[in-house]
């Protein structure tokens, strides 16, 4: 008797051990899975911040007021058409306006020196301006026209130190920036630049615009492309196709196709649509067609996923009332599943937008100025616009960079709240 109860007491020690033991293993993955999330998190409050830091500078650009005046003899036109302004001599007229400020500058190297205070952009600025209004010819004005990006990143350096980044600024020019800073002829405004033109060698004259517009034509191509498509082939998988080892092979094949690494469709396209059909390289038609490539197996996958959490009652009930297996799926079981679906979509195009390495490949990666009125005409993407920008060796760029990362988060963020609003409000629980 003693020694039963001696062993019932050894039993309730060992289970009293292994309880406390699974206790303090849960206690452990608990706080395991706690300590991974709050490093996530920090992860992305630090990634945020440098990112942010970097590149909100982008926003502000540093611009010089000047007083031009549009003098027909230093121009070398005496009428405004499209002509004659191609050959107008606006530089001219904007050194006129800087030997003006600064009178006391004589020599080559030091007026050289004072010219490279201004973009070399600002002189189709004026062009610009003269072409909207012709009446200007003759006349004077004061207009802002952009710095120079060594003059950019000077003036920005001294908000963080009295000195200032001088780079490749001399005292001189610092001297003259200073004395325009001080009279309010120089102060930093807001950037539209950076919204309303392409890419540019000249840091303070790039933009995002074609690379934006490029994006739009390339997401364009391949929502008509993959939604349709992939839509179809979830219908067929799931709800037409027999169940036997092909169409087994088929959904191996599928769900393995959205593993495979994103330029491995960038070679396929290469040889497929560049190389044997000879579609135009750079355009957004093929880089749409590839993503589609690549999107297709997230949105079947995605699709399928929907019309299977469809209940089989709907389904019972519409054979029922005599409709046909068409009508069942058409009328009934895609309405309720298409939130779903719309939702893969979404994510899937999300991907597409932030996807670089398969542009890489088709030649999306050229220098392109002009903004893209067609899917056919040379474009470029953000995420490829990101990665030149991040190559070039100027220091301005890296802020540009930085602000081009935070525009491309923003849609995606846009994107994927839309995803998640389309589910709260579509969707319908059973």
């Amino acid at each position: 008797m003693t020694q039963t109860n001696l062993t019932q007491q050894q039993v309730r020690e060992r289970i009293a051990k292994r309880l406390a033991s699974r206790h303090r293993k849960e206690k452990l993955f608990r706080g395991l899975g706690i300590a991974s999330i709050a490093f996530g998190i920090l992860a992305v409050v630090v990634l945020f911040t440098d990112i942010i830091s970097k590149g909100a500078s982008a926003f502000v650009q540093t611009q010089i007021q000047l007083q031009v005046n549009y003098d027909p003899a230093e121009l070398g036109i005496d009428k405004v058409d499209h002509e004659s302004l191609a050959w107008a001599n606006f530089d001219g007229v904007i050194r006129n306006a800087l030997r003006e400020r600064f009178p006391d500058v004589s020599g080559r190297s030091e007026k050289r020196e004072l010219y490279s205070l201004v973009s070399s952009g600002a002189g189709f600025d004026l062009r610009e301006r003269l072409e909207r209004n012709p009446g200007l010819l003759g006349q004077s004005e004061t207009i802002w026209v952009n710095a120079d990006d060594d003059v950019d990143t000077y003036v920005k350096s001294l908000s963080k130190s009295k000195e200032g980044f001088l780079g490749r600024t001399s005292e001189q020019k610092a001297g003259w920036i200073n004395a325009l800073l001080a009279s309010g002829e120089m102060e930093k405004r807001f950037n539209k630049t950076f919204f309303t033109n392409g890419d540019s060698r000249e840091p303070e004259q790039a933009g995002i615009r074609a690379a934006l517009v490029g994006s739009l034509f390339t997401l364009l191509v391949t929502l008509v492309l993959s939604f349709p498509i992939g839509v179809a082939a979830a219908i067929y998988l799931e709800e037409f196709a027999p169940k036997n080892r092909w169409t087994d092979l088929i959904e191996v094949n599928i769900n393995n196709l959205a593993a495979v690494p994103s330029i491995v469709f960038g070679l396929l396209g290469l040889a497929i649509f560049i190389n044997f059909f000879e579609l135009p390289r750079s355009a957004p038609l093929v880089g749409g067609l590839v993503l589609t490539l690549m999107t297709l197996p997230t949105i079947i996958i995605s699709s399928r996923a929907s019309l299977k959490s469809v209940p089989p009652s709907i389904r019972e009930a519409a054979m029922g009332m005599g409709a046909s297996r068409m009508q069942v799926v058409l009328h009934h079981v895609l309405p309720l599943a298409m939130p779903g679906m719309l939702t893969g979509a979404i994510i899937g195009m999300a991907q597409a937008l932030g996807e670089t390495a398969p542009l890489l490949m088709i030649g999306m990666v050229a220098f392109i100025v002009d903004v893209p009125h067609g899917v056919t005409d040379p474009s470029t993407v953000l995420p490829v616009q990101i990665f030149l920008w991040a190559d070039s060796p100027e220091r301005a760029f890296v802020e540009r960079t930085s602000a081009a990362i935070m525009v491309l988060l923003a849609v995606l963020i846009t994107m994927n709240t839309c995803a998640v609003w389309l589910r709260k409000k579509l969707e319908r629980r059973w």
